[in-house]
């Protein structure tokens, strides 16, 4: 059984895990500093190429199967067309106006 994004307690990160599935740039880049940074498996990664290649040319899909630390921690079963589908943990940082200023990914 996964969560719904709309039943994560943490607001961006609800609204990041939707708009992933929506494949949704647009609401995907508003909820980001202007400065986010991101990783992937321990490596610093430039964000707009990871998210461009791992998530919107690739069709990626978050299914969220456990939340922690307030909603700002996840394991997720993601998938896209590049890796097929595998185990994930994300972490991420938010700014107290709700923006995401950080996530980190990687296998779980």
């Amino acid at each position: 059984m996964t969560i719904a994004p709309g039943k994560l307690s943490e607001p961006a990160v609800g609204a990041f895990v939707a708009a992933v599935n929506a494949r949704d740039k647009d609401a995907f880049a508003a909820l980001l500093t202007t400065d986010a940074t991101m990783s992937d498996d321990g490596s610093d990664r430039d964000l707009q190429d990871w998210a461009d290649r791992e998530i919107f040319s690739s069709n990626g899909h978050m299914d969220v199967v456990t939340e922690s630390d307030g909603g700002r921690a996840l394991v997720v079963s993601y998938r896209n067309d590049t890796w097929g589908e595998m185990r994930t943990a994300w972490r991420f940082t938010i700014t107290p106006d709700g923006h995401i200023s950080r996530f980190e990914t990687g296998q779980a």
